[in-house]
């Protein structure tokens, strides 16, 4: 079935609005942000990496994904864990155990493709145009969301969106009116997105 998408007009005319000089007597007040100290980038599997070893060219990859269970091999080093560690860990562990091959190793490893673990994904579901999981970035809102998401498709009922949000042992439903965030440039409705968030967006009755 073909689905159409309301998203370009609309959507470009919110983001016109969000940044809109907010002492203008229209514009309309974004929503506060909390600011938190910027976590590290945790590896996941999916991810492709690139490992460096200096002056080792023969221990080099430059394109390397990380497996589903989570571990990689490279050169010397067979099944080393890379999910649930950041780079600069990763790097540590790959230098201690060349360490009995190669004088001094300096390894660097940079994250060439994103996934991340899956409870640093934002996903999103229902009648999204492309639904998926997004790995999750330091101040994500739901505006993010939408634009990595393309949109709504025509069926969907936006005004009956909700985010699910795991808060410990329960979880959270957060109601948001998608329809007037991306139509009507309500950004009152632009909500901040927390790793783990699930958006589920239902389908319109008809």
């Amino acid at each position: 079935m073909l689905r159409a998408v309301w998203f370009l007009p609309s959507l470009a005319a919110c983001v016109l609005m969000a940044g809109c000089d907010a002492s203008a007597p229209s514009a309309v007040p974004a929503p506060s942000v909390e600011q938190g100290p910027v976590a590290e980038y945790v590896i996941g599997p999916g991810d492709v990496l690139s490992i460096f070893v200096y002056g080792a060219d023969k221990l080099s990859v430059g394109e390397l994904p990380v497996r589903p269970d989570g571990r990689i091999s490279v050169p010397l080093v067979p099944d080393v864990m890379a999910a649930g560690k950041t780079s600069t860990e990763l790097s540590t562990e790959i230098a201690s155990r060349l360490k009995k091959y190669v004088n001094d190793p300096n390894v660097t490893v940079m994250v060439k493709q994103f996934q991340g673990p899956a409870d640093r994904q934002v996903r999103v579901i229902g009648e999204a145009a492309d639904p998926q999981a997004i790995p999750f970035r330091q101040n994500m809102s739901i505006l993010d969301v939408m634009i990595a998401t393309k949109g709504l498709t025509r069926f969907a009922a936006g005004n009956r969106a909700f985010i699910l949000r795991r808060m410990g042992a329960t979880e959270k439903r957060i109601p948001v009116h998608l329809s007037d965030l991306i139509k009507d440039g309500d950004i009152s409705q632009n909500i901040m997105m927390r790793p783990g968030d699930t958006l589920i967006i239902p389908q319109s009755y008809f």
